[in-house]
């Protein structure tokens, strides 16, 4: 019995005890993840932190959780199994979650910046929506980029030589149209100063080429590097800040959004409810779909949200399976449409449902 007893004790563990040998399959588990109510604290400090504002800021009666998934990988057979039959996870190949082209920490990489794209558009679809001005700062730095030692975090940049810039898209758009070796002027304001830097573009590190152009940062870009990762912000003395930096990926953009909008308008756009949701959002303010839904709509469901936000373009994965008690299911297609399906909900009035 010795030698099935020891391929029992090597289907249960992932690796084989002191050797590089991987025993682990080739799927990823997918499950409910934590929430985190956009409206409240983190570790004693805001989700999202607004100042430089008269208006009341208040906690309101009611939440906005955003939602996560949980993923698993370096499954052994056993506990893959074991996930698979006892519990509610979806097993998916872990090539949908690492992609094997990429390690693990060019992974990370990648959805840290989505997760600052996310913020940044978070920010500009709520200033449209409020009807206030926008600029762009400077987020972070990435150690020894062209801009590192020259530019500084929080630096405000108004224009890439000739070019005013509003948004990061636009100044990753206009860092695009140069080549590495080109060397660009670069207007900031640093605190009340005026000041012109320049800057000698790189060649895109290898970790960050085939990465979207479009992202909220310049070092993403298939041009030229400037390595600068910028965020929207209000003009002005207006700042929002998000403070859930270990989150990564792109689907916190509509609850923030949100976030920042309740926070600002007067009276409450819960209506003193418990809503969940998840989308993407663009700059323009439209909400896009995300993966894990049926999760996160059970993991808001047992967090005790009575209403959860759906992407319009997942309300069919959405009713397809049954929860635990009743949650109400809003189809949102844009922060518009969001913020009317609150605004009819809470007041008893019809809003758009999936199903």
């Amino acid at each position: 019995m010795v030698p099935v007893i020891a391929l029992a004790a090597l289907l249960a563990v992932p690796s084989v005890p002191g050797t590089d040998i991987d025993l682990s399959v080739p799927y990823a588990a997918e499950g409910e993840g934590p929430t985190y109510d956009t409206l409240g604290e983190v570790n004693g400090t805001p989700v999202v932190d607004i100042t430089g504002t008269q208006a009341d800021l208040e906690e309101t009666s009611g939440q906005l959780n955003m939602t996560t998934v949980a993923v698993r990988t370096k499954l052994s057979l056993a506990e893959a199994m074991r996930r698979w039959l006892a519990t509610d996870d979806t097993l998916v190949p872990v090539e949908q979650v690492l992609p094997s082209d990429s390690t693990p920490e060019e992974v990370a990489l990648r959805n840290a910046q989505a997760f600052a794209a996310s913020e940044s558009n978070a920010t500009v679809a709520a200033m449209a929506h409020l009807g206030r001005p926008l600029e762009t700062t400077v987020y972070e730095l990435s150690e020894g980029a062209p801009a590192d030692g020259i530019l500084r975090e929080n630096d405000v940049i108004t224009a890439v030589d000739d070019t005013e810039v509003t948004v990061p898209a636009d100044v990753a758009k206009t860092i695009a149209g140069y080549s590495p070796g080109d060397e660009v002027e670069l207007t900031v304001n640093r605190g009340s100063e005026e000041l012109t830097e320049k800057v000698t573009l790189g060649e895109v590190p290898e970790e960050l080429q085939g990465t979207s152009g479009t992202a909220e940062d310049a070092g993403a870009s298939e041009g030229a590097y400037l390595g600068v990762t910028m965020v929207a912000q209000p003009a002005g003395d207006l700042k929002v800040r998000y403070n859930l930096k270990d989150i990564g990926g792109p689907s916190a953009g509509l609850m923030f959004s949100l976030a920042v909008v309740d926070k600002l308008l007067p009276g409450e756009l819960t209506g003193g409810k418990f809503v969940a949701g998840t989308g993407t959002i663009s700059a323009s303010g439209s909400v896009g779909s995300i993966g894990g839904i049926t999760h996160k709509i059970a993991a808001a469901q047992g967090a005790g949200a009575e209403v959860f936000l759906v992407p319009d373009g997942n309300c069919a994965e959405a009713t397809s399976r049954s929860y635990d008690g009743d949650i109400d299911l809003l189809k949102v297609d844009s922060l518009e449409g969001a913020v009317d399906a609150l605004e009819a909900y809470s007041n008893g009035e019809d809003a758009p449902t999936c199903g």
